[in-house]
């Protein structure tokens, strides 16, 4: 039986030093501010919780000059869930904002695409510009957890649990997938990568940091293939999602995703 979901974003570092060069290819307004947050994902059902990303630590931080606002783990204890109790955590790729904090997770099984292990750890690695949305050290932690038994791969479309599947998309890394969720508001999508934000899936402009143009490109179709509706797909770094979604008990790094957005994209 497909269970009903509660989903929440939870913010953990921004990054307003930024323009729209970017964020987009071939913008016109290239030299215009365009600020980024960070997220992960909560899911929670009746029966069980799924993290989806592990966000990045302080010392990731500040060695990009990317400081946190809080450590993604303590975020989760701050919302009430300690990091040490989730026994399973999808990783949408291994791009440094979406796979560190890794040992805060003791007890999870970390759900991972075939082909982003093959391409973190394989010949596309000698390539500086290739590499750089990677840190070595969270990929080595990832192969650590492999070897404990705690990574299971999946290679295209795959259920986690009911109303919880995942769906490779890639473009952005070669094993990026999204998570389709079902909630009271029907299937949503967290799109992560596949989609920083709404501008790129709404308005088919790639962001950048891209390993094949042609599946980022066709990744923003399969998005809305996969959602109800434009409404319920929810970009990976978007400022956005924090004015169209309320934030939870009044905390303003969680907020409430299966419900209607404020405004219809």
């Amino acid at each position: 039986m497909t269970e009903i979901w509660e989903v929440f974003a939870l913010k953990y570092a921004e990054r307003n030093s930024r323009t729209r060069n970017d964020s987009f290819l071939l913008d016109d307004n290239h030299n215009t501010p365009h600020e980024m947050d960070y997220y992960l994902w909560l899911l929670k059902s009746p029966t069980r919780t799924i993290l989806v990303d592990t966000g990045y630590d302080t010392a990731e931080g500040i060695a990009r000059d990317r400081p946190v606002e809080i450590e993604p783990a303590d975020l989760l204890k701050r919302f009430g869930v300690a990091p040490d109790t989730i026994d399973t955590v999808i990783i949408t790729h291994l791009h440094y904002d979406h796979a560190g904090s890794l040992p805060a997770f003791t007890a999870a099984t970390f759900h991972l695409q075939e082909q982003e292990m093959t391409y973190a750890t394989g010949p596309c690695m000698c390539h500086d510009t290739l590499r750089q949305p990677f840190s070595g050290e969270h990929v080595v932690e990832m192969v650590r957890r492999l070897f404990d038994g705690r990574v299971q791969f999946h290679n295209g479309s795959s259920t986690i649990a009911p109303g919880v599947e995942v769906h490779l998309i890639g473009g952005h890394s070669r094993g990026l997938q999204c998570v389709r969720v079902n909630t009271r508001r029907g299937w949503i999508v967290l799109a992560s990568d596949a989609s920083h934000y709404y501008e790129n899936f709404l308005r088919q402009k790639p962001f950048p940091i891209v390993v094949d143009l042609e599946d980022m490109l066709t990744g923003f179709n399969r998005l809305e293939s996969l959602a109800e509706s434009k409404n319920h797909i929810i970009p990976g770094h978007d400022p956005l999602v924090r004015q169209y979604y309320p934030s939870e008990h009044g905390d303003n790094s969680v907020f409430r995703l299966d419900i209607e957005p404020s405004i219809s994209v």
